[in-house]
Protein backbone atom coordinates (compact mmCIF):
# COMPACT_ATOMS: atom_id res chain seq x y z
CA UNK A 1 0.00 0.00 0.00
CA UNK A 2 1.52 3.38 -0.96
CA UNK A 3 1.53 6.30 1.60
CA UNK A 4 0.41 9.41 0.94
CA UNK A 5 3.93 11.14 -0.22
CA UNK A 6 4.08 7.76 -2.70
CA UNK A 7 1.10 8.91 -4.47
CA UNK A 8 1.74 12.26 -4.70
CA UNK A 9 4.92 11.64 -6.05
CA UNK A 10 3.15 9.10 -8.50
CA UNK A 11 0.86 11.12 -9.38
CA UNK A 12 2.70 14.41 -9.98
CA UNK A 13 5.03 12.34 -12.17
CA UNK A 14 1.94 10.79 -14.29
CA UNK A 15 0.86 15.23 -14.63
CA UNK A 16 3.87 16.32 -15.62
CA UNK A 17 4.52 13.63 -18.32
CA UNK A 18 0.89 14.08 -19.45
CA UNK A 19 1.38 17.86 -19.84
CA UNK A 20 4.83 17.24 -21.57
CA UNK A 21 3.01 14.65 -24.11
CA UNK A 22 0.74 17.10 -25.00
CA UNK A 23 2.98 19.80 -26.05
CA UNK A 24 5.14 17.82 -28.08
CA UNK A 25 2.10 15.92 -29.89
CA UNK A 26 -0.29 19.48 -30.06
CA UNK A 27 2.58 21.95 -30.48
CA UNK A 28 5.85 20.17 -31.93
CA UNK A 29 3.91 17.96 -34.20
CA UNK A 30 2.62 20.69 -35.86
CA UNK A 31 5.90 21.59 -37.12
CA UNK A 32 6.84 18.39 -37.64
CA UNK A 33 3.85 17.74 -40.30
CA UNK A 34 4.31 21.22 -41.72
CA UNK A 35 4.77 21.39 -45.00
CA UNK A 36 5.82 24.83 -47.30
CA UNK A 37 4.20 26.03 -50.04
CA UNK A 38 5.43 23.98 -53.06
CA UNK A 39 5.31 27.12 -55.46
CA UNK A 40 7.92 29.10 -52.87
CA UNK A 41 9.84 30.92 -55.15
CA UNK A 42 12.94 30.19 -53.38
CA UNK A 43 12.61 26.63 -55.09
CA UNK A 44 12.48 27.98 -58.68
CA UNK A 45 14.63 31.04 -58.80
CA UNK A 46 17.71 31.11 -61.14
CA UNK A 47 18.42 35.14 -60.65
CA UNK A 48 16.23 38.22 -60.62
CA UNK A 49 12.87 38.09 -62.00
CA UNK A 50 9.91 40.27 -62.55
CA UNK A 51 8.58 37.76 -59.93
CA UNK A 52 10.14 39.17 -56.92
CA UNK A 53 8.21 40.55 -54.20
CA UNK A 54 8.37 44.55 -53.06
CA UNK A 55 11.61 46.36 -52.68
CA UNK A 56 13.35 45.48 -48.96
CA UNK A 57 15.67 47.08 -46.88
CA UNK A 58 18.49 44.69 -45.27
CA UNK A 59 19.17 46.24 -41.92
CA UNK A 60 22.23 44.68 -40.04
CA UNK A 61 23.83 46.24 -36.62
CA UNK A 62 27.18 46.62 -36.42
CA UNK A 63 29.99 47.57 -33.52
CA UNK A 64 33.43 46.34 -33.95
CA UNK A 65 32.81 43.81 -36.59
CA UNK A 66 35.17 44.59 -39.36
CA UNK A 67 36.26 40.69 -39.72
CA UNK A 68 32.50 39.18 -39.79
CA UNK A 69 32.12 42.32 -42.65
CA UNK A 70 34.58 41.43 -44.66
CA UNK A 71 33.99 38.25 -44.55
CA UNK A 72 30.28 37.29 -44.69
CA UNK A 73 28.33 40.90 -46.23
CA UNK A 74 29.33 40.06 -49.85
CA UNK A 75 27.10 37.35 -49.43
CA UNK A 76 24.00 39.35 -48.65
CA UNK A 77 25.09 42.25 -51.12
CA UNK A 78 25.00 39.12 -54.03
CA UNK A 79 21.97 38.25 -53.19
CA UNK A 80 19.46 37.20 -56.68
CA UNK A 81 16.66 39.65 -55.24
CA UNK A 82 15.73 42.34 -57.76
CA UNK A 83 15.31 45.46 -55.45
CA UNK A 84 17.02 45.43 -52.38
CA UNK A 85 19.37 47.69 -50.19
CA UNK A 86 21.21 46.93 -47.47
CA UNK A 87 21.79 49.17 -44.78
CA UNK A 88 24.43 48.85 -42.06
CA UNK A 89 24.34 50.78 -39.07
CA UNK A 90 27.95 51.28 -38.14
CA UNK A 91 27.17 51.67 -34.04
CA UNK A 92 30.61 53.12 -32.20
CA UNK A 93 32.90 51.10 -34.05
CA UNK A 94 36.89 51.51 -32.84
CA UNK A 95 38.11 48.72 -35.39
CA UNK A 96 38.35 49.43 -39.15
CA UNK A 97 34.37 48.72 -39.89
CA UNK A 98 34.24 51.98 -41.76
CA UNK A 99 36.78 51.09 -44.14
CA UNK A 100 35.54 48.04 -44.83
CA UNK A 101 32.29 48.95 -45.74
CA UNK A 102 33.54 52.31 -47.79
CA UNK A 103 35.43 49.23 -49.52
CA UNK A 104 32.44 47.33 -50.11
CA UNK A 105 30.40 50.28 -50.85
CA UNK A 106 32.84 51.19 -53.94
CA UNK A 107 31.40 47.69 -55.33
CA UNK A 108 28.47 47.56 -54.37
CA UNK A 109 25.90 50.82 -54.94
CA UNK A 110 22.78 49.66 -52.86
CA UNK A 111 25.27 49.25 -49.99
CA UNK A 112 24.60 52.16 -47.62
CA UNK A 113 25.69 53.13 -44.30
CA UNK A 114 24.61 54.94 -41.35
CA UNK A 115 26.92 55.76 -38.61
CA UNK A 116 24.86 55.16 -34.95
CA UNK A 117 27.18 57.66 -31.87
CA UNK A 118 24.14 56.80 -29.81
CA UNK A 119 25.87 56.08 -25.94
CA UNK A 120 22.80 53.81 -24.49
CA UNK A 121 23.54 50.30 -24.37
CA UNK A 122 22.02 47.46 -26.50
CA UNK A 123 21.42 46.90 -29.99
CA UNK A 124 18.27 47.98 -30.29
CA UNK A 125 18.75 51.57 -30.14
CA UNK A 126 21.37 51.44 -33.45
CA UNK A 127 18.35 49.21 -35.38
CA UNK A 128 15.87 51.75 -34.45
CA UNK A 129 17.71 54.64 -36.79
CA UNK A 130 18.19 52.08 -39.14
CA UNK A 131 14.51 51.47 -39.75
CA UNK A 132 14.20 55.18 -39.63
CA UNK A 133 16.98 55.79 -42.34
CA UNK A 134 15.29 52.09 -44.31
CA UNK A 135 14.00 53.16 -47.83
CA UNK A 136 11.66 50.47 -48.32
CA UNK A 137 8.56 49.07 -46.41
CA UNK A 138 10.06 46.00 -45.81
CA UNK A 139 12.46 45.12 -43.94
CA UNK A 140 14.58 41.83 -43.40
CA UNK A 141 16.79 41.81 -40.40
CA UNK A 142 20.04 39.71 -39.14
CA UNK A 143 23.80 40.38 -37.98
CA UNK A 144 27.27 41.17 -39.02
CA UNK A 145 28.21 37.58 -37.88
CA UNK A 146 25.64 35.60 -40.25
CA UNK A 147 25.84 34.09 -43.99
CA UNK A 148 22.88 33.60 -45.53
CA UNK A 149 22.46 29.68 -46.68
CA UNK A 150 21.81 30.56 -50.42
CA UNK A 151 21.73 33.49 -52.85
CA UNK A 152 17.88 33.38 -52.76
CA UNK A 153 18.07 34.05 -48.82
CA UNK A 154 15.89 37.46 -49.71
CA UNK A 155 13.30 35.89 -52.00
CA UNK A 156 12.99 33.35 -49.78
CA UNK A 157 12.04 35.34 -46.34
CA UNK A 158 10.21 37.36 -48.62
CA UNK A 159 7.78 35.25 -50.60
CA UNK A 160 6.44 34.62 -46.68
CA UNK A 161 5.35 38.48 -46.34
CA UNK A 162 1.37 38.78 -47.66
CA UNK A 163 -1.12 40.91 -48.08
CA UNK A 164 -2.58 39.07 -44.72
CA UNK A 165 1.28 38.39 -43.22
CA UNK A 166 3.11 41.66 -41.86
CA UNK A 167 5.46 38.94 -40.13
CA UNK A 168 7.92 36.55 -41.23
CA UNK A 169 10.12 34.36 -38.54
CA UNK A 170 13.14 32.79 -40.13
CA UNK A 171 15.53 30.03 -39.02
CA UNK A 172 18.84 30.46 -37.86
CA UNK A 173 21.02 27.97 -37.09
CA UNK A 174 24.20 27.70 -35.87
CA UNK A 175 27.36 25.67 -37.48
CA UNK A 176 28.76 22.72 -36.76
CA UNK A 177 32.00 22.28 -35.02
CA UNK A 178 33.61 19.41 -32.74
CA UNK A 179 32.99 18.86 -29.13
CA UNK A 180 30.03 18.49 -26.89
CA UNK A 181 29.60 22.14 -26.08
CA UNK A 182 28.79 22.75 -30.08
CA UNK A 183 26.52 19.57 -29.48
CA UNK A 184 23.97 21.22 -26.77
CA UNK A 185 24.22 24.90 -28.57
CA UNK A 186 22.62 23.76 -31.32
CA UNK A 187 20.31 21.23 -29.92
CA UNK A 188 19.21 24.05 -27.85
CA UNK A 189 18.96 26.71 -30.18
CA UNK A 190 17.00 24.14 -32.33
CA UNK A 191 14.75 23.38 -29.35
CA UNK A 192 14.17 26.89 -28.89
CA UNK A 193 13.41 27.68 -32.92
CA UNK A 194 10.79 24.35 -32.56
CA UNK A 195 8.94 26.26 -29.75
CA UNK A 196 8.68 29.58 -31.47
CA UNK A 197 7.67 28.29 -34.88
CA UNK A 198 5.43 25.56 -34.00
CA UNK A 199 3.76 27.96 -31.22
CA UNK A 200 3.14 30.44 -34.09
CA UNK A 201 1.20 27.87 -36.43
CA UNK A 202 -0.76 27.09 -33.35
CA UNK A 203 -2.00 30.53 -33.50
CA UNK A 204 0.27 31.74 -30.55
CA UNK A 205 3.73 33.65 -31.79
CA UNK A 206 5.50 34.85 -29.21
CA UNK A 207 8.94 35.71 -30.42
CA UNK A 208 11.72 35.53 -33.58
CA UNK A 209 15.28 35.64 -33.48
CA UNK A 210 16.89 38.78 -34.90
CA UNK A 211 19.16 36.94 -36.84
CA UNK A 212 16.64 36.17 -39.49
CA UNK A 213 13.09 38.23 -39.32
CA UNK A 214 11.38 39.89 -41.31
CA UNK A 215 8.40 42.39 -41.03
CA UNK A 216 6.87 45.00 -42.22
CA UNK A 217 7.66 49.10 -41.42
CA UNK A 218 4.72 50.41 -40.98
CA UNK A 219 4.19 47.47 -38.18
CA UNK A 220 7.23 49.08 -35.90
CA UNK A 221 6.03 52.91 -36.68
CA UNK A 222 2.34 51.82 -35.81
CA UNK A 223 3.54 50.26 -32.27
CA UNK A 224 6.43 53.09 -31.62
CA UNK A 225 9.34 50.30 -32.26
CA UNK A 226 11.08 49.74 -28.59
CA UNK A 227 9.41 52.29 -26.72
CA UNK A 228 7.87 50.19 -24.33
CA UNK A 229 10.93 48.31 -23.64
CA UNK A 230 13.72 51.03 -24.59
CA UNK A 231 15.27 50.32 -21.11
CA UNK A 232 16.43 47.10 -21.67
CA UNK A 233 19.82 46.50 -23.56
CA UNK A 234 18.65 43.32 -25.44
CA UNK A 235 14.68 42.56 -26.92
CA UNK A 236 14.84 44.06 -30.34
CA UNK A 237 13.78 40.73 -31.50
CA UNK A 238 11.33 38.38 -28.96
CA UNK A 239 9.67 41.36 -26.74
CA UNK A 240 9.18 43.63 -30.00
CA UNK A 241 7.13 40.66 -31.62
CA UNK A 242 6.13 39.33 -28.48
CA UNK A 243 4.56 43.09 -28.38
CA UNK A 244 2.93 43.39 -31.83
CA UNK A 245 2.28 39.62 -33.31
CA UNK A 246 -1.08 38.42 -33.56
CA UNK A 247 -3.00 35.08 -34.62
CA UNK A 248 -2.75 34.88 -38.43
CA UNK A 249 -0.42 38.25 -39.37
CA UNK A 250 2.34 35.93 -38.58
CA UNK A 251 4.20 33.47 -41.07
CA UNK A 252 7.18 31.22 -40.78
CA UNK A 253 9.64 30.26 -43.26
CA UNK A 254 11.42 26.80 -43.10
CA UNK A 255 12.84 26.40 -46.91
CA UNK A 256 16.48 25.67 -46.16
CA UNK A 257 17.55 28.84 -48.98
CA UNK A 258 16.17 31.20 -46.05
CA UNK A 259 18.41 30.09 -43.20
CA UNK A 260 20.89 32.38 -41.80
CA UNK A 261 23.99 30.57 -40.12
CA UNK A 262 26.54 31.71 -37.82
CA UNK A 263 29.07 30.42 -35.56
CA UNK A 264 28.34 30.05 -31.83
CA UNK A 265 30.31 30.57 -28.62
CA UNK A 266 32.95 28.02 -28.50
CA UNK A 267 33.32 28.39 -24.43
CA UNK A 268 31.13 27.85 -21.59
CA UNK A 269 31.57 31.34 -20.35
CA UNK A 270 31.06 32.76 -23.63
CA UNK A 271 27.71 31.06 -23.81
CA UNK A 272 26.90 31.44 -20.54
CA UNK A 273 26.84 35.17 -20.62
CA UNK A 274 24.99 35.06 -24.30
CA UNK A 275 22.00 33.10 -22.66
CA UNK A 276 21.58 35.02 -19.24
CA UNK A 277 21.18 38.01 -21.84
CA UNK A 278 18.91 36.29 -23.95
CA UNK A 279 16.87 34.58 -20.93
CA UNK A 280 16.38 38.26 -19.05
CA UNK A 281 13.87 38.94 -21.25
CA UNK A 282 11.47 36.48 -21.34
CA UNK A 283 9.88 37.78 -18.06
CA UNK A 284 8.57 40.18 -19.81
CA UNK A 285 6.66 38.24 -22.14
CA UNK A 286 2.75 38.33 -22.42
CA UNK A 287 0.99 36.56 -19.01
CA UNK A 288 -0.39 33.44 -21.10
CA UNK A 289 3.13 33.19 -23.36
CA UNK A 290 4.60 33.13 -19.94
CA UNK A 291 2.18 30.67 -18.22
CA UNK A 292 2.92 28.15 -21.58
CA UNK A 293 6.53 28.48 -21.94
CA UNK A 294 6.86 27.67 -17.77
CA UNK A 295 4.18 24.63 -17.91
CA UNK A 296 6.30 23.39 -20.89
CA UNK A 297 9.62 23.74 -18.97
CA UNK A 298 8.49 22.86 -15.59
CA UNK A 299 6.91 19.82 -16.67
CA UNK A 300 10.09 18.67 -18.40
CA UNK A 301 11.95 19.21 -15.07
CA UNK A 302 9.31 17.04 -13.05
CA UNK A 303 9.62 14.33 -15.53
CA UNK A 304 13.37 13.97 -14.75
CA UNK A 305 13.10 14.63 -10.82
CA UNK A 306 9.83 12.64 -10.04
CA UNK A 307 11.06 9.90 -12.31
CA UNK A 308 14.29 9.70 -10.56
CA UNK A 309 12.02 9.77 -6.76
CA UNK A 310 9.85 6.73 -8.61
CA UNK A 311 13.13 4.96 -9.13
CA UNK A 312 15.35 5.74 -6.23
CA UNK A 313 12.72 5.14 -3.56
CA UNK A 314 11.72 2.05 -5.93
CA UNK A 315 8.02 3.34 -5.42
CA UNK A 316 7.13 2.21 -8.41
CA UNK A 317 9.61 1.33 -11.24
CA UNK A 318 7.44 0.49 -13.59
CA UNK A 319 5.22 3.75 -13.81
CA UNK A 320 8.99 5.15 -14.15
CA UNK A 321 10.30 3.39 -16.55
CA UNK A 322 6.86 3.24 -19.09
CA UNK A 323 6.32 6.96 -18.02
CA UNK A 324 10.16 7.70 -19.61
CA UNK A 325 9.74 5.40 -22.67
CA UNK A 326 6.50 7.00 -23.95
CA UNK A 327 7.68 10.66 -23.09
CA UNK A 328 10.85 9.77 -25.30
CA UNK A 329 9.32 7.54 -28.14
CA UNK A 330 7.42 10.20 -28.69
CA UNK A 331 10.44 13.00 -28.67
CA UNK A 332 12.35 10.98 -30.95
CA UNK A 333 9.84 10.73 -33.40
CA UNK A 334 8.90 14.29 -33.61
CA UNK A 335 11.94 15.41 -32.98
CA UNK A 336 13.99 13.49 -35.48
CA UNK A 337 11.65 14.88 -38.21
CA UNK A 338 12.25 18.78 -37.38
CA UNK A 339 15.50 18.73 -36.69
CA UNK A 340 16.53 16.94 -40.66
CA UNK A 341 13.98 19.89 -41.55
CA UNK A 342 15.95 22.46 -39.33
CA UNK A 343 19.34 20.61 -41.07
CA UNK A 344 21.00 19.14 -37.99
CA UNK A 345 20.02 15.70 -38.68
CA UNK A 346 23.25 14.71 -37.04
CA UNK A 347 21.27 15.21 -33.41
CA UNK A 348 19.15 12.52 -33.34
CA UNK A 349 21.19 10.17 -32.33
CA UNK A 350 22.47 12.35 -29.26
CA UNK A 351 18.52 12.91 -28.68
CA UNK A 352 18.20 11.59 -25.18
CA UNK A 353 21.57 12.55 -23.25
CA UNK A 354 20.92 16.25 -25.26
CA UNK A 355 17.48 15.93 -23.74
CA UNK A 356 18.71 15.15 -20.43
CA UNK A 357 21.26 17.73 -20.52
CA UNK A 358 18.48 20.35 -21.01
CA UNK A 359 17.04 19.84 -17.64
CA UNK A 360 20.44 20.76 -15.88
CA UNK A 361 20.74 23.85 -18.58
CA UNK A 362 17.57 24.39 -16.93
CA UNK A 363 18.68 25.12 -12.89
CA UNK A 364 22.44 26.56 -13.99
CA UNK A 365 20.02 29.34 -15.51
CA UNK A 366 17.27 29.91 -13.51
CA UNK A 367 19.15 31.93 -10.84
CA UNK A 368 20.92 33.63 -13.43
CA UNK A 369 17.62 35.09 -15.41
CA UNK A 370 16.00 36.05 -12.46
CA UNK A 371 18.92 38.13 -11.12
CA UNK A 372 19.92 39.65 -14.74
CA UNK A 373 19.00 43.12 -15.43
CA UNK A 374 19.91 43.00 -18.84
CA UNK A 375 22.12 46.00 -18.51
CA UNK A 376 24.91 43.87 -20.60
CA UNK A 377 26.36 45.69 -23.51
CA UNK A 378 26.06 44.19 -26.99
CA UNK A 379 29.16 43.02 -28.42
Amino acid sequence: MMTLFEQIVLWAFVAATAVQLFFWLFFFGRLALYKEDENDPAERSNGPSADDGPPVSVIICARNEAENLKAHLYRILNQTYRSYEVLVVNHKSSDNSLDVLASLQSKFKHLRIVNCDNEKTGKKFALAIGIEQAKNQVLLLTDADCIPASNDWIRGMVAGIDENTQIVLGVAPYDETPGPLNKFVRFEACYTAMQYLSFTLAGLPYMGVGRNLAYRRELFDRTDGFRKHERLASGDDDLFINEVAKKGHVGIRLNPDTFMYSKPKTTFREYYRQKTRHFSTGKYYKLHHKIFLSSLTMSHLLHYLLGGVLLTLKISIMFALLGYAVRMGVVMAISSVILKKLHHRSLRLWIPLLDVVLVVFYFVFAPATLMNNDTQKWN
